[in-house]
């Protein structure tokens, strides 16, 4: 472990000879280490990097491991990218030594690691004040208001950092500011969220806000605390594409009265680099070269892959319902088993006997799968998600249809943009919150109800065929979204110009 404020990958002199000169701007990323937070993140650190800008991407040790080696690649091939890292004080904020250090934070520890993480802010900014160039601004996941401070003590704009649409931040956003939960007692009664020009149906379980509904006083200060710092940020970055939802892009920089800089997919960071396979800063359980021979043994769009996230996990009947549709369906498939060796031997057994019957048609990864290898292969041609953003818009980049199954939050708001708003998927019908339950509720998809959801999207019919179509539309879009002329890539320009140092970024970024 280096210490306090050193960085792990750069000495203080190799710093400052990293400049690029003073013209360049200096964005400094606070990421949450949660995948679906810290990917997108760390690949958008690099795309401003690709464009001339210094990066600079502070983190705690876990989470600076994750990300080391993808810096340590980029700065290889000449960008400006910088990693710092910044030992947590467990004691002080309550923590357990080393629970960072799994693949995510247990929900019992997560407000002292947001305490932790704040802690931080004083070790940041006296390494950012030492170390050339000086910082011109701060980019900050949503989840950490307190660089709010941290940006004001150094003068620089600070910019809110969302991995989601802004069709769920703006549905979020019009729950909250229209009061739309007023007088609703049942957290699973519909209320139609106010303010879009179309209807779209939510419940308060599936749509409740960022931390609110958690029974414990200090989530709702906190929630409130995180609304104050997006309301006062200097503008936001979302990982989407204007030309996929240019209504929301425009709906949601209205409403927060801020500008809105839409860089996305990130993920095309990759597309063209041999960190394809290795997107996703975990160690693959199956080698992708193995995978990708695979891959290459099957029919042009035949293959479903299947993967919920890093966080969720199938309760065990869920792992034996879901194998049964897969196999029932007839495709092949791909499926990623996260902790598959935590299930208990009637499990394990079920998934060997599985294996042993799918030989050659079902691959079942226990533990990590190289995800945006296998979509961009051309063998694959659907996916069964949880919904997070960042796989949904990687479904959306590798133009894949989607068999939709959220588990908690913006995911239910992830899985409308799918179905409802671009087209593209099929629901297996899940209203429920199956992770971060409020109170512990058994939901089960049934294998017959798999079977259904994989067979509609893969199948030969008109409406799987108008989603497939659609899927290719939208994959066209985000290509020349991140291309010259495309409103992602001019985006990012306009981010590396704005920020410059002497440059009115912070006065000019509120402005929509």
């Amino acid at each position: 472990m280096t210490s306090q404020g050193q960085s792990a990958t750069l000495g203080r002199g190799d710093a400052e000879n990293d400049a690029g000169g003073s013209k360049a701007a200096h964005f400094v990323f606070v990421p949450l280490r949660e995948q679906g937070h810290l990917i997108p993140a760390v690949d958008t650190a690099l795309l401003l990097a690709t464009h001339g800008a210094v990066c600079t991407i502070v983190a705690p040790p876990s989470t600076a491991a994750l990300v080391r080696p993808t810096v340590d690649s980029a700065r290889r091939s000449g960008l400006q990218v910088r990693l710092a890292e910044f030992p947590l004080d467990y004691a002080t904020a309550g923590l357990p030594e080393g629970v960072d250090d799994g693949d995510s934070i247990p929900p019992m520890h997560v407000w002292n690691y947001y305490r932790a993480m704040a802690l931080l802010r004083a070790p940041i900014e006296s390494y950012l004040r030492a170390h050339a160039p000086y910082p011109t601004c701060v980019v900050s996941d949503f989840v950490h208001p307190w660089t709010t401070e941290l940006a004001a003590n150094l003068g620089v704009p600070r910019l809110t950092f969302f991995s989601m649409c802004t069709f769920g931040l703006l549905c979020q956003h019009n729950l909250e500011r229209f009061h739309a939960w007023d007088g609703v007692e049942d957290p699973n009664e519909p209320v139609v969220v106010p303010g879009l020009g179309r209807r779209f149906v939510v419940t308060r379980a599936q749509a409740p806000g960022f931390f609110r509904g958690i029974p414990i006083p200090c989530w709702e200060e906190f929630a409130d605390y995180v609304e104050r710092a997006r309301a006062e940020a200097d503008g936001v970055i979302v990982n989407t594409f204007e030309e996929m939802e240019p209504e929301y892009v425009a709906g949601y920089a209205a409403a927060r009265k801020m500008k809105v800089w839409t860089v996305g997919p990130v993920s095309t960071y990759h597309q063209r680099r041999t960190t394809l396979a290795s997107r996703g800063l975990r160690t693959s359980a199956i080698d992708p070269e193995e995978c990708r021979r695979w891959l290459d043994g099957r029919a042009p769009g035949s293959v479903v892959y299947v993967s919920f996230g890093s966080i969720s996990q199938a309760d065990p009947k869920q792992v034996v319902e879901l194998g049964l549709g897969l196999e029932a369906s007839g495709h092949p498939f791909v499926w990623m088993l996260r902790n598959a060796d935590g299930y208990d031997e009637a499990v394990r057994g079920f998934l060997r006997e599985l294996e042993a019957r799918v030989a050659g048609r079902g691959l079942l990864v226990r533990g990590w799968a190289p995800q945006l290898l296998v979509l961009s292969h051309n063998a694959v041609g659907g996916f069964v998600t949880h919904c997070g953003w960042n796989s949904t818009l990687e479904a959306v980049a590798a133009g894949l249809p989607v068999v939709t199954w959220p588990h908690f939050t913006d995911q239910f708001l992830n899985e409308k943009m799918a179905v409802e708003v671009l087209g593209i998927g099929v629901s297996v019908g899940v209203t429920e919150p199956l992770t971060y339950q409020a109170v512990a509720k058994e939901i089960v998809v049934g294998r017959g109800v798999v079977e259904a959801a994989v067979r509609s999207v893969m199948g030969d019919g008109e409406e799987a065929e108008g989603r497939r179509r659609r899927a290719r539309a939208l994959a066209a879009m985000a290509r020349a979204a991140a291309q010259p002329g495309g409103s992602s890539h001019a985006n990012l320009l306009d981010l590396v110009e704005r920020f410059q140092p002497g440059a009115a970024g912070g006065a000019a970024a509120s402005e929509v």
